[in-house]
């Protein structure tokens, strides 16, 4: 009988890497690292997995890296689909993210066929139960779950590792997990209009990226507004703009004269 092998997720965010460096220090079998590389991470992922590779070579750990079967833009802006109860076709599955999570179902397909019947440790943390019986991996082990690490332990333990994820936000680098709820993928459609606010005001370059992606995209990045408008990429930008000028204006106007248009901007 062939001994159970184990297999670690990883996507070099937070609660995966402080995971595999605890499974890695309390000996827990591990046979090989996997990581599901879709090239819409932010770099400073990109720049984390290029500091931990050596350590998992140093310690004879194999590491594999998985991609998509399609590229991910032609999936989200090109790929033929057909109109479900109606005859033809649309193209792209537009935004990942909400009910839409065409790129993390492409993420679990690819992990599962590779893994196989390997013991998959998987890095959700211990206060986030409503992400448990998500999971999508059916033998899967959540060992943060069992240490009873939550998402600031493993913030924490990461950082006293040495490991911080940087961004060049073009005025200096800007920590990630300082700016963004989750460090997911740069174009996230489930990102909240603070993450969105945060990468317009610090993250220029990528704020530019989600530009482009929203001027090929009929569907707005956040949907609509109660009445109607929408609240994409570019009514954000228009969004943002004016809350930081009348923030810049409140300490010269008095409480009782102030506009009322915030109600415009009801999320």
């Amino acid at each position: 009988m062939e001994r159970q092998r184990y297999v670690a997720s990883v996507s070099f965010g937070k609660d995966s890497l402080a995971m595999l460096y605890k499974l890695i220090t309390l000996g827990w079998p591990l046979d090989e690292v996997v990581y599901f590389n879709n090239g819409m991470e932010f770099q400073a992922i990109y720049d984390v997995r290029d500091q931990v590779l050596p350590d998992l070579k140093a310690l004879g750990i194999p590491y594999t890296e998985l991609s998509p079967q399609s590229p991910f833009l032609y999936d989200m802006l090109e790929r033929p689909v057909k109109y479900r109860g109606k005859p033809g076709y649309h193209y792209g599955y537009g935004w990942c993210g909400g009910p839409c999570r065409w790129g993390t179902s492409e993420k679990l397909r690819a992990i599962r066929a590779y893994c196989g019947d390997a013991t998959i440790y998987v890095g959700l943390a211990a206060d986030e139960p409503q992400r448990f019986e998500k999971c999508g991996y059916p033998n899967r082990s959540l060992p943060l779950v069992t240490w009873g690490m939550e998402e600031a332990d493993c913030l924490d333990y990461c950082y006293q590792l040495g490991i911080r994820w940087m961004e060049d936000g073009g005025a200096g680098p800007v920590p990630l997990y300082e700016i963004l709820d989750r460090v997911s993928c740069w174009c996230c459609g489930n990102k909240n209009l603070k993450e969105l606010k945060h990468i317009y005001l610090y993250l220029p370059q990528y704020w530019e990226r989600l530009k482009g992606l929203q001027s090929h995209l009929s569907h707005p990045m956040k949907g609509y507004y109660q009445d109607g408008r929408p609240k994409g990429i570019f009514e954000l930008e228009e969004r943002f703009e004016w809350e930081l000028w009348a923030a810049a204006r409140a300490p010269h106007v008095k409480k009782h004269r102030k506009t009322d248009r915030s109600k415009d901007y009801e999320r």
